[in-house]
C-alpha cells in the first residue's frame, strides 16, 4: 500500500456502494486498484497514461 492508498477502514466503508458483477457481463478490474488509480491522479495531477502501474493499464481506469 502506497501513501495515499484507502485504508482497510475506508475500503470496507466505500465498497458498500459499489456494484456487484452479475456474472452476465464481462469482467470487471478490482475496485479497489480502479480507485486508488482515480485518487491518485487527482492527488498528484498526473496525466492518464502517467499512472503508476500499481493501478493497471491507465485506459481501464
Amino acid at each position: 500500500m502506497g501513501r495515499g492508498d484507502l485504508t482497510d477502514a475506508e475500503w470496507e466503508r466505500l465498497r458498500l456502494f459499489l456494484p456487484v458483477s452479475n456474472g452476465r457481463c464481462g469482467r470487471w478490474r478490482d475496485h479497489r486498484q480502479v480507485i486508488g488509480g482515480l485518487l491518485h491522479r487527482v492527488r498528484s495531477g498526473v496525466q492518464w497514461r502517467d499512472l503508476p502501474e500499481r493501478f493497471g493499464p491507465w485506459k481501464t481506469v
